[in-house]
């Protein structure tokens, strides 16, 4: 007995479909037999994930600096009272250095406060604009307590993005 012509067409779409998905359950199974398992911490909770927050200043406009004083005063709570750990950098160039100047500063005093605060949020001005500004002013310039000095600002932040830090702008 000769078989049908729908007979054949019926066994050739099985074929069709049937032997291309066997091939990609047995290669996914295969695959997944043969990674392994993360391991499970054991009895301790996962380490708290790191936040890490770049905040630049480039404005010499006070209000902008007030903002920029706000947030770098209210992430820290946040984060302390959801028991996370944080880093956070205040970034200034241009003419954002005025915020971490001593003698031009309009929020030194609120500059204290977050020192009081937090102290462990770093502040850094960008070398090249404080060079720049002692060059066009005719002498040095004098920063406020605790300030680092950064080669470039901009570059500055750019390397922190690239290590994963987020960026805020006030």
């Amino acid at each position: 007995m000769r078989p049908s012509r729908r007979i054949l067409t019926l066994a050739g779409l099985v074929l069709a479909f049937a032997v291309p998905f066997a091939v990609t359950l047995l290669l996914t199974s295969s695959v997944a037999a043969v990674s392994k398992p993360e391991p499970k911490n054991l009895g301790s909770k996962p380490e708290p994930r790191v936040h890490h927050v770049v905040l630049p200043i480039n404005s010499d406009d006070p209000t902008t600096m007030r903002a920029l004083i706000s947030t770098a005063l209210n992430l820290p709570k946040h984060y302390r009272e959801r028991n996370e750990p944080f880093e956070i950098e205040v970034v200034a160039y241009n003419a954002g250095v005025h915020m971490l100047r001593a003698d031009t500063s309009p929020v030194k005093d609120l500059l204290r406060v977050v020192r009081g605060l937090t102290p462990d949020i770093r502040f850094v001005v960008c070398e090249a604009t404080k060079l720049g500004m002692e060059r066009a002013e005719g002498h040095p310039l004098v920063l406020l307590d605790n300030v680092d000095l950064v080669p470039n600002g901009p570059g500055r932040i750019i390397e922190l993005q690239e290590a994963g830090w987020s960026y805020i702008r006030s």
